[in-house]
């Protein structure tokens, strides 16, 4: 468990630890966590260079507006993208990897609350579970690039062989659970717990493969407690009503918006979440990273304690179901998009 006094601590120390010029992404930027964490990084970094991703143009204006008088020598653009869409995603990253040579950070929370069945887009996915799963490994199998070369690019007055290179996907970590290996992407087994389920240890699965192909990058999934978003803003008035008095009787575990900002930059920046190569160099600082010898992937609570080992996971890996899922991915995304 990280101390609310520890998480602040670390945050206050980034720049010491890996220099100014730090690039982010955050994807869902403009609203709920992906908002809170952009506000405290924005914060608690110098000459850092922030894309908000998101749909809510004067959303996202306002936001700039004050990060910009909080920090005036940071940079914080908005690309506007409907990342529901694999489409989308691709635009997305096609406009960031036209300014930015390398990143250093890149932070997953987009989502949506619903109690509809399967809500096909045209791209033939369900919008739940590509904004939960799919559109979110798009981002990272883009951006990996730019990821990989944050080391050969370190910021301005970074300590010694210190370097930033993370992805971190707020979901559900620790709830993983078994999948339904011969439809994956619920085409026809679909209902809302399924839906879950595979969003949940999908990318668990996923970023536990890619930290071990890509041992210069962290990898964390994160779950981030009972925090009040505006996720349910779209869904059915009844639906909305019921998430209200959910939030009502769970204000007791209830995790402070700003104060979930500031966890989940600790679990952005923190030593404690090395990648894999760290650890070959006989750095490890890690506390901790789902039994997995020599991972580079973290699975987090809301206190920002790592999970203990999951049977699920570690019975897929020996399987080497981890790697199919990865295949499955990258067949979806070569049926939909082409490659």
């Amino acid at each position: 468990m990280a101390s609310i006094a520890a998480v602040r601590d670390n945050n206050s120390r980034i720049t010491q630890l890996y220099g100014s010029g730090l690039v982010a992404v955050f994807v869902g930027g403009t609203s709920g966590i992906g908002e809170s964490t952009a506000r405290a990084f924005v914060r608690n970094t110098a000459a850092s260079r922030v894309y908000l991703i998101g749909r809510d143009q004067a959303r996202a204006s306002q936001i700039i507006k004050e990060l910009q008088q909080v920090n005036p020598d940071t940079s914080v653009d908005f690309i506007k993208s409907d990342v529901s869409l694999l489409r989308g995603v691709d635009e997305a990253c096609h406009t960031i990897q036209q300014k930015e040579e390398r990143l250093n950070l890149l932070f997953l929370s987009p989502g949506v609350a619903t109690t509809k069945g399967r809500d096909e887009t045209d791209e033939g996915l369900d919008k739940k579970l590509s904004l939960h799963y799919y559109a979110r490994m798009r981002f990272v199998a883009n951006l990996l690039p730019q990821l990989t070369k944050a080391e050969d690019h370190a910021g301005t007055s970074a300590k010694p062989g210190t370097t930033l290179s993370r992805v971190v996907s707020v979901l559900e970590a620790g709830g993983e659970s078994v999948l339904d290996l011969q439809d994956l992407s619920l085409k026809t087994h679909y209902s809302l717990r399924n839906c879950a389920k595979h969003a949940i240890t999908m990318n668990s699965l996923s970023m536990e493969h890619l930290a071990s192909s890509y041992p210069q990058v962290s990898f964390i999934h994160s779950f981030p407690g009972i925090v009040k978003t505006s996720l349910g803003r779209d869904s059915h008035p009844i639906t909305k009503l019921a998430l209200n008095a959910l939030m009502v009787l769970a204000k007791p575990w209830e995790v402070p918006f700003e104060e979930s900002g500031e966890r989940h930059l600790y679990a952005a920046t923190s030593p404690r979440f090395p990648p894999q190569s760290c650890k070959d160099n006989g750095n490890d600082t890690a506390e901790g990273s789902d039994g997995h010898t020599g991972s580079g992937f973290y699975r987090l609570g809301s206190d920002g304690s790592t999970y203990k080992p999951s049977k699920v996971m570690e019975e897929y890996r020996r399987d080497g179901v981890r790697d199919n899922i990865w295949k499955h991915t990258l067949d979806i995304f070569a049926n939909v998009r082409g490659g």
